[in-house]
């Protein structure tokens, strides 16, 4: 769903530069990614793809990746020493050039884990301006641009679990702005995306989770 445009989308977003796609949206990204993963990871393995692999050390794209998955802001001033950062915080990373198919030419693959070695993908791309939006997490399709907050639940693909869901946000007064879902395949592993007007509490996310078929749940906050 796209978004109302403001002045700040035309001069371009508040940022530690050079660059709004290369440095602003990478970091976006790279804190989006933390942020659908859940904690700050102590590994990633990114893999850059088109523009990203082959102009984005000139413009800083890694440093402001990693910057991103710290929790840094676009104009944090420490972006620029963000793998010193990193490596006091215990992040270590890796970077990896690749052919990701047909996706934008900006766009990042993370490959995250935490202490307990618990994995997760996150693929997106960084579209101008500081917009970014994620399209894959673990092989799913999604579309998550980081303007509102998103519910992530993973499940079991059977009916009446999408009801299920939906019925415990209605009873908690949340209002569902759009909803995607994507599945590996009939009656295996599926994907639920659900953008709300505001956060879903974590008693909500709670009742989603403690649901027979769910797997995980994931709160995503607007970036």
């Amino acid at each position: 769903m796209p978004r109302q445009r403001s002045v700040f989308d035309v001069v371009g977003p508040v940022m530690i530069g050079p660059s709004s796609s290369h440095t602003a949206g990478a970091c976006r990204l790279g804190e989006l990614a933390r942020t659908i993963f859940g904690a700050t990871p102590v590994h990633a393995h990114v893999l850059l793809h088109g523009s990203f692999a082959s102009t984005g050390p000139g413009h800083g794209t890694d440093l402001a990746l990693v910057a991103g998955l710290l929790g840094m802001r676009p104009d944090d001033e420490r972006i620029a020493s963000s793998f010193e950062v990193a490596a006091e915080q215990g992040l270590s990373f890796e970077f990896a050039e690749g052919d990701l198919g047909d996706v934008h030419p900006n766009t990042a693959l993370f490959i995250l884990a935490d202490e307990n070695d618990r994995r997760m993908s996150v693929q997106g791309s960084s579209l101008g301006g500081g917009d970014v939006v994620v399209t894959r997490i673990d092989g799913y399709d999604v579309e998550i641009s980081g303007d509102l907050p998103v519910l992530v639940v993973a499940h079991l693909d059977r009916p009446g679990e999408i009801a299920s869901v939906t019925g415990i946000l209605a009873e908690s007064k949340v209002n569902i702005a759009f909803m995607q879902m994507s599945r590996e395949q009939r009656g295996a592993g599926a994907l639920m995306l659900i953008a709300t007007d505001a956060p879903v509490s974590a008693e909500c996310a709670q009742r989603i989770a403690d649901e027979p078929g769910v797997t995980s749940v994931q709160r995503v906050s607007a970036v």
